[in-house]
Order: structure tokens, then C-alpha cells, then sequence
């Protein structure tokens, strides 16, 4: 509501003007009693795995265009948060999540937890994903509803400094790393409760074979691999860069741009490398998605919010938000993504495959790695 001021410079009027500026304040003060109130902004849920961060003024601007008030919940990791949803779905603590991507994608589908994605009327079309959460996305990459926001590669990465130091060659291949030379340097998040760790586990299955993959992974646990539950424990507890005492860790192609950004003195090389290692490169998409039972008035709601993270705006700050790359063609990179190669082999896995054998997998490695 805009207020009005009438400044005078003298007190003396002329009876008509005097009855004119009464009418004029009358008119106003009815036209205030007759304003409706500013409209209550929508309550929108939205579940996240732990590592999501967007700058404030985005979100703000988003909540002051959109009419919505953002509650953003922090879900764990992204095997983590999947598991609250799937347990929670009878009463849903959110309305969207984000951060489920394609390794996920099998349970996801089969929780019954997401809903259809308008991608025709009443939502703005999306123009066609870089990166297809599955073969049987449709054009715009959307599947089972799930939205690709941005993609990257889960790979290893080694602290560069330590094998300087201690004089030892780079592994050139995953059996390499099963040798006595390489025992006990490696730590890998639980592929039961992490993303990163799930597709390092299907990367070498896709890769290497499911027998000759589990074989590889019996000879880990005989040469001391550590698992741990999430990839902030691992990168930021158990790297030696960071630290602990294992200077090869499961992470992603972008980490090493991510410590170029974030380093406290200006350095033009980082001080960690990425591990391209045939059948240990899994190229993982994140998705975000309605819920199902969230409010109509939420779901609309939801449907902006899923296009704001598509946005230009918000798909190039992701860059150095979530260390990951544009979803949305054409939008431009990062001057640090000059840092983060993109590897030009990798491994994926069909939706059929994931959906058949995804969870035998998860139950054979922990078998394997852990009993």
C-alpha cells in the first residue's frame, strides 16, 4: 500500500478547497478500510540432501516473486534423506526434495513418494536436460517426475602433496589399488547411506563386471579400504588433505576446482587430483521432485520452485554451490570449472538394470566389505 502525504504551506483555505481535501481524505480513508491485506505467503517444504546451499539473495528474491516462504530441511545424505522420505510418507515432512539422482532412481520410483511433474500446461515448458536421469526420460530428461537440476562424475580423488611426499606412483588401474603397495589409503562412503558411495559401487560393477567387480571389492577389504557413512566424513574427516590419514577418497570430478575456490591463500594449481580409473568413474545426475500429499497450493508452489532451480541465475551459481554441472543447455561455466576436467569415459547404468538389481548389489557389498 502506498502512502500519501499532503504537505501544505499555509494554513488558510478556501471554503471549497476545504471541502475538496475533505472529500480527498474521506475517499483515502475508505480506500484503506476497503484494502484487502497483503496475501499470507505459501509454506514450502523442501527437503535437501546436507551438501545444497544457494546464495541468500536468490532464495530471498524467489520467495518475494514466487509468494512463498521456503523452509529448507536438511535430509543427510542423499541415500539418507530418500530413507526419511520412504519412512515418513504416511505423514510427509516435506512438499519437494531435492537431491535424488540416478543411482537412487530405482527406489525412488518404487516408494510410491514422488508425483507427476506438469512439464506441459500450467507449468513452463523446460527446455531438454543436459544430462537424462534415465533411458526412459522424456524429452524435457524428466522421469517418474523427477527433475535433472545438474549432473556430475563420482571418481576418486588423491591428495597430491602425500604421494609427493612418500615417493609412490598413481594407481593406473582399480587392481592396482587392491596391491599390498596402496593398503590402507583408501576410504569410500557406504553405498547404503550415501549417493557418492552407491555410484562408486555400481561404477566398478558396470565397469569391471558384477563378479569380477565383488572380487575387487573382497580384495579392498582385505587391504584395508574404510568406509564411512557419508562424503562429508569422508572428504572432510578421512582425506589426508583434510587432515586424516587416507589420501585417496571417493568424491567427484569438481572437488579439485572446489579447493582451488575455497583456498585461503590464491593458488593457480590444486592441491588434489582426480583418479580417472576405468570402471571407477559413475556420472551421477541430481534431480528434484513434487512429493506426493503436499497441498495443491504447495504443489503449485513447488512446480516454481523446481523451475527457479533451472533458472540461469540459479543453475550457474550451483557451480560453486554444489560442485556440480548445469543441467539446463548453454548455460555458461564457471571461470573455476577450468579446474574440474570432465572425464571422457565413464560409466552408466540402465533404469531396468538399476531397478532388477540395484538393491541385490548394496546387500552383496555389504556382505562382502563389511561381514
Amino acid at each position: 500500500m502506498q502512502h500519501r502525504f499532503l504537505k501544505h504551506k499555509t494554513l488558510l483555505f478556501s471554503a471549497v478547497a476545504a471541502s475538496v481535501l475533505c472529500a480527498g481524505f474521506f475517499g483515502w480513508g475508505i480506500g484503506v478500510l476497503a484494502q484487502s491485506p497483503a496475501p499470507v505467503p505459501i509454506k514450502l517444504r523442501v527437503m535437501t540432501h546436507s551438501s545444497f546451499e544457494l546464495p541468500k539473495p536468490l532464495l530471498v528474491r524467489f520467495e518475494q516473486e514466487a509468494g512463498v516462504q521456503l523452509q529448507l530441511i536438511q535430509g543427510g545424505d542423499a541415500g539418507e534423506l530418500l530413507n526419511k522420505l520412504i519412512l515418513s510418507q504416511a505423514a510427509p515432512v516435506a512438499d519437494v526434495v531435492y537431491g535424488i539422482d540416478n543411482s537412487l532412481l530405482p527406489r525412488a520410483l518404487a516408494s510410491g513418494i514422488l508425483a507427476p511433474f506438469p512439464t506441459a500446461a500450467g507449468s513452463a515448458a523446460l527446455r531438454p536436460a543436459q544430462a537424462r536421469m534415465a533411458e526412459s526420460a522424456g524429452p524435457t530428461g524428466v522421469v517418474g517426475g523427477l527433475v535433472p537440476i545438474n549432473y556430475g562424475y563420482v571418481n576418486l580423488n588423491i591428495d597430491t602433496a602425500w604421494f609427493a611426499q612418500k615417493g609412490l606412483a598413481l594407481p593406473q588401474s582399480l587392481q592396482d589399488l587392491s596391491r599390498p603397495a596402496y593398503r590402507g589409503l583408501l576410504v569410500v562412503p557406504h553405498p547404503a547411506t550415501s549417493s557418492p558411495g552407491q555410484a562408486f559401487m555400481l561404477a566398478t560393477v558396470a565397469g569391471l563386471g558384477e563378479q569380477a567387480a565383488f572380487e575387487w571389492w573382497a580384495r579392498m577389504r582385505t587391504n584395508g579400504v574404510k568406509v564411512v557413512k557419508g562424503w562429508s566424513e569422508a572428504y572432510y574427516t578421512e582425506f589426508s588433505r583434510n587432515g586424516g590419514s587416507r589420501p585417496i577418497v571417493v568424491s567427484y570430478a569438481t572437488s579439485p576446482a572446489a579447493e582451488v575456490f575455497f583456498s585461503q591463500e590464491k593458488v593457480s594449481t590444486s592441491p588434489t587430483a582426480n583418479l580417472f580409473l576405468p570402471g571407477g568413474v559413475f556420472r551421477q545426475v541430481e534431480a528434484a521432485a513434487l512429493l506426493q500429499k503436499a497441498s495443491p497450493a504447495a504443489q503449485a508452489a513447488g512446480v516454481k520452485f523446481i523451475e527457479f532451480l533451472r533458472s540461469p541465475e540459479v543453475q550457474l551459481a550451483l557451480q560453486t554451490s554444489l560442485w556440480m554441472y548445469p543441467a539446463e543447455p548453454g548455460t555458461p561455466r564457471h571461470a573455476v570449472m577450468q579446474h574440474a576436467q570432465e572425464p571422457l569415459q565413464f560409466e552408466t547404468m540402465p533404469l531396468r538394470q538399476l531397478t532388477a538389481q540395484a538393491a541385490l548389489w548394496q546387500r552383496r557389498w555389504t556382505q562382502v566389505v563389511l561381514k
